[in-house]
């Protein structure tokens, strides 16, 4: 365990060290999902948030944890393990000592300590200047952002298995990360939609991860039963990408 500790956090801190040298990956991770939810206020005002029970400033927060996930996470990761199986770095990682969990977690930890704390800043931000007040559940906004990061690791990884090259991966993850962001209350809120699409949808991926974070201010459905329901759905739907991962992830170039 102490070997797999010192060859994760070894392996980690490369993964940073490259990340903070590309100012594109800079400006798409840290820049791009804060323009991206502040653009999303324009269309909010469309729906019957006040109808729904729901706040702007609440509607925000649980939206700019979906953006987060799936901008500042998702699609970049996937981008980067594309990128280092067609440089036969993974290759060349299964050789030595290292174990393949740790091989895929290492580019994912930086990126995931990234996303959290680029989601809790802009959290804090839009709680000032809502005036909202501090969360009625913090630790379910904490329980859904990293629940949600388990998952869009996990899914990140198995898209690599339909992507050929780096630039294909740029293609088959914008895809990917349009369906989590419209199927998980991100873009549309779920108390805006007819009873049986949120019923639906409540099962889809992302959804119960952004549903916490959403409880985690409102204190609605903060609940053990309900909780647990949604915790449930994040860990089958992690635990299904991971069988796909172990069946289907390349660890070489394909052809």
């Amino acid at each position: 365990m102490s070997t797999a500790v010192a060859h994760l956090t070894a392996l980690s801190r490369v993964e940073l060290s490259l990340f903070a040298r590309s100012k594109t990956n800079l400006f798409n991770v840290l820049v791009i999902p804060v323009l991206i939810t502040m653009g999303t206020t324009t269309f909010m005002d469309q729906y019957d948030l006040a109808g729904a029970g729901l706040a702007m400033g609440q509607v925000m927060i649980s939206t700019s944890a979906g953006v987060v996930l799936v901008m500042a996470l998702y699609a970049p990761l996937t981008g980067v393990y594309v990128l280092r199986r067609e440089d036969h770095l993974l290759k060349r990682l299964r050789t030595g000592e290292v174990n393949d969990t740790v091989i895929l977690a290492s580019p994912a930890v930086p990126m995931v300590v990234v996303a959290v704390v680029q989601f809790a800043l802009i959290a804090a931000a839009v709680t000032v200047i809502a005036g909202l007040g501090a969360p009625a559940a913090p630790h379910l906004a904490l329980l859904g952002i990293l629940l949600g990061a388990l998952l869009t690791t996990a899914v990140a990884a198995l898209t690599t298995a339909v992507a050929r090259t780096a630039e294909s991966a740029q293609g088959v993850s914008t895809m990917g990360f349009l369906f989590l962001l419209l199927t998980s209350g991100t873009l549309i809120p779920m108390g805006v939609l007819p009873d049986i699409f949120g019923d639906v949808l409540g099962y889809f991926p992302l959804t119960p991860a952004i549903s916490l974070v959403q409880s985690g201010w409102t204190g609605e459905d903060a609940g053990l039963g309900s909780t647990l329901i949604r915790v449930a759905t994040i860990v089958a739907w992690t635990a299904l990408a991971t069988w796909g991962v172990r069946r289907w992830f390349r660890w070489e170039p394909r052809d």
